[in-house]
């Protein structure tokens, strides 16, 4: 039985997890963060947020989020916050999330959560602000935030916040969580980061000559588990790092073949196999929403 029952008043909206299919560092702002270019997509596979309009203006975590995290800090209830306040909504909310995307990992748990808080309360509230309002306010909770409210698969520039939506293919993926938490600080840091690739084309990436990962060959020499994971993967594909965390994956083009090559991967591994979304589960369940108010 789900700790957040829609008798109750809940209501359920998916955080979908994502990949970069591709990751590189053209350069630097003069306010210190990077350039990036990379490649999103979007998975059928992440967490469940669960919310709960209130009549007090006030905005409450019910049950666990992530560890050590309080509530003040927490994503879920910062996103809230600030489209409360910037929609001057005199309503408040109660939120609950069932977590199944590991944090850490480079698969844009906390960012899918915070997008999904905005774009379930923007319709539940009636603030209606838009994606362009909803992704740039969520833009200042994190840069990976705008790419799940806006809800495509998308190639990124800027710090991840210049996004043009692509058709991907139909894919799925085989992912390994090393358990390992990158931090992210430390790998921006690293001297053996490049951070001046020549700036790349769209077309680089449909042709395949972009691929890699610029965190790759640091994090790899930096966290043996990760390592091991790479080599355990290379007998099955070509296996990829995700963002700047820890997250492993691998890419074939139908469910079976991933299967198959998950049966071969060692025991203890925290492996799955998940599908590669054509667009948001999250925008899916919205128009699902829609729908049913306009027909009750």
């Amino acid at each position: 039985m789900s700790p957040f029952p829609r008798e109750e008043g809940w209501s359920a909206w998916p955080a979908p997890a994502k990949l970069n299919l591709a990751l590189q560092i053209t350069g630097r702002r003069a306010d210190g963060y990077h350039l990036l270019q990379t490649v999103f997509r979007l998975l059928e596979w992440g967490d469940t947020v669960h919310v709960r309009l209130r009549t007090e203006e006030r905005v409450c975590r019910v049950g666990a989020s992530v560890p050590g995290v309080a509530e003040a800090d927490d994503l879920l209830v910062r996103a809230a916050e600030l489209l409360r306040k910037e929609a001057n909504v005199a309503q408040g909310v109660d939120i609950g999330i069932e977590k199944r995307i590991p944090a850490g990992g480079g698969f844009g748990g906390g960012s899918s959560d915070a997008a999904t808080v905005l774009v379930a309360l923007d319709h539940l509230w009636g603030c209606r602000l838009g994606w362009g309002a909803l992704a740039s306010l969520g833009l200042r909770l994190g840069a990976d935030v705008p790419v799940f409210v806006r809800g495509e698969n998308a190639w990124a520039e800027g710090v991840g916040e210049i996004l043009t939506p692509l058709v991907l293919p139909p894919a799925w993926y085989l992912l390994v969580d090393p358990g390992v938490h990158v931090p992210t600080a430390a790998l921006f840091a690293s001297p053996d980061l490049t951070r001046d690739a020549a700036p790349a084309k769209i077309s680089d990436f449909v042709s395949g000559s972009l691929l890699g990962n610029a965190f790759e060959p640091v994090v790899r020499r930096r966290e043996p588990a990760i390592e091991a994971v790479f080599q355990a993967l290379s007998h099955i594909g070509t296996p990829r790092l995700t963002g700047s965390g820890g997250g492993c994956f691998v890419e074939f083009a139908d469910r079976a073949s991933a299967e198959a090559a998950l049966a071969t991967l060692p025991s203890g591994l925290h492996a799955r196999v998940v599908e590669g979304a054509v667009r948001s589960p999250l925008l899916r369940a919205l128009e699902s929403c829609r729908e049913t108010e306009k027909n009750a």
